[in-house]
Protein backbone atom coordinates (compact mmCIF):
# COMPACT_ATOMS: atom_id res chain seq x y z
CA UNK A 1 0.00 0.00 0.00
CA UNK A 2 2.78 2.37 1.07
CA UNK A 3 4.26 2.09 -3.17
CA UNK A 4 0.82 3.26 -4.06
CA UNK A 5 0.64 6.54 -2.05
CA UNK A 6 4.29 7.16 -2.75
CA UNK A 7 3.21 8.86 -6.23
CA UNK A 8 0.77 10.78 -5.22
CA UNK A 9 1.08 14.18 -5.51
CA UNK A 10 1.17 16.77 -2.71
CA UNK A 11 -2.00 18.52 -2.07
CA UNK A 12 -4.26 18.40 1.01
CA UNK A 13 -7.39 15.89 0.57
CA UNK A 14 -9.55 18.97 0.87
CA UNK A 15 -9.43 22.26 -1.59
CA UNK A 16 -6.58 24.54 0.18
CA UNK A 17 -8.71 27.39 -1.37
CA UNK A 18 -11.35 27.13 0.84
CA UNK A 19 -9.28 26.11 3.99
CA UNK A 20 -10.54 27.88 6.50
CA UNK A 21 -9.54 26.79 10.04
CA UNK A 22 -6.23 27.15 11.15
CA UNK A 23 -5.73 23.14 11.41
CA UNK A 24 -6.37 23.27 7.31
CA UNK A 25 -4.36 26.38 6.99
CA UNK A 26 -1.67 24.79 8.50
CA UNK A 27 -1.96 21.54 6.58
CA UNK A 28 -2.14 23.58 3.35
CA UNK A 29 1.06 25.66 4.27
CA UNK A 30 2.76 22.34 4.97
CA UNK A 31 4.16 20.03 2.27
CA UNK A 32 4.87 16.97 4.95
CA UNK A 33 1.54 17.90 6.76
CA UNK A 34 -0.31 18.36 3.13
CA UNK A 35 1.05 14.77 2.16
CA UNK A 36 0.14 12.72 5.93
CA UNK A 37 -3.44 14.32 5.05
CA UNK A 38 -3.44 12.74 1.69
CA UNK A 39 -2.32 9.60 2.85
CA UNK A 40 -4.42 9.57 5.62
CA UNK A 41 -7.50 10.42 3.31
CA UNK A 42 -6.80 7.67 1.06
CA UNK A 43 -5.55 4.92 3.66
CA UNK A 44 -9.66 6.06 5.53
CA UNK A 45 -10.83 5.80 1.61
CA UNK A 46 -10.36 2.32 1.12
CA UNK A 47 -10.68 0.71 5.03
CA UNK A 48 -14.46 2.36 4.15
CA UNK A 49 -14.78 -0.25 1.40
CA UNK A 50 -13.25 -3.28 2.51
CA UNK A 51 -14.96 -2.91 6.29
CA UNK A 52 -18.05 -4.83 7.23
CA UNK A 53 -21.39 -2.88 6.75
CA UNK A 54 -21.81 -2.99 10.86
CA UNK A 55 -18.28 -1.02 11.41
CA UNK A 56 -18.83 1.46 9.05
CA UNK A 57 -20.70 3.25 11.41
CA UNK A 58 -17.99 3.13 13.66
CA UNK A 59 -15.60 3.92 11.37
CA UNK A 60 -17.02 6.81 10.45
CA UNK A 61 -17.44 7.88 14.19
CA UNK A 62 -13.67 7.52 15.04
CA UNK A 63 -12.71 9.65 11.83
CA UNK A 64 -15.18 12.50 13.52
CA UNK A 65 -13.14 12.26 16.27
CA UNK A 66 -10.07 12.16 15.18
CA UNK A 67 -11.32 15.71 12.85
CA UNK A 68 -12.37 17.00 15.86
CA UNK A 69 -8.27 16.54 17.53
CA UNK A 70 -7.13 17.48 14.41
CA UNK A 71 -9.02 20.87 14.73
CA UNK A 72 -8.08 20.89 18.60
CA UNK A 73 -4.25 21.37 17.60
CA UNK A 74 -4.66 24.46 15.69
CA UNK A 75 -1.95 25.73 13.82
CA UNK A 76 0.49 23.28 15.73
CA UNK A 77 2.31 21.39 13.14
CA UNK A 78 3.71 19.29 16.09
CA UNK A 79 0.53 18.32 17.29
CA UNK A 80 -0.82 17.96 13.77
CA UNK A 81 2.21 15.79 12.57
CA UNK A 82 1.60 13.70 15.54
CA UNK A 83 -1.84 13.33 15.39
CA UNK A 84 -1.55 12.30 11.48
CA UNK A 85 0.90 9.44 12.50
CA UNK A 86 -1.46 8.03 14.78
CA UNK A 87 -4.24 7.91 12.52
CA UNK A 88 -2.53 6.71 9.91
CA UNK A 89 -1.12 3.85 11.82
CA UNK A 90 -4.62 3.04 13.52
CA UNK A 91 -6.29 2.87 9.55
CA UNK A 92 -2.72 0.66 8.25
CA UNK A 93 -3.37 -1.55 10.67
CA UNK A 94 -6.95 -1.82 10.75
CA UNK A 95 -6.76 -2.14 6.97
CA UNK A 96 -3.97 -5.08 7.17
CA UNK A 97 -6.37 -6.81 9.60
CA UNK A 98 -9.13 -6.93 7.45
CA UNK A 99 -7.10 -7.85 4.13
CA UNK A 100 -5.39 -10.72 5.78
CA UNK A 101 -8.58 -12.49 7.45
CA UNK A 102 -9.65 -12.10 3.85
CA UNK A 103 -6.57 -14.05 2.78
CA UNK A 104 -7.19 -16.63 5.00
Amino acid sequence: MLLLLSGIAPAASFSCSSASSPDEKAICADRELSEKDVRMATTYDMLRKVVLMGGRGALQDEQTAWLQKRRECGKNTVCLSHLYDDRINTLDSQYQHIVASLNR
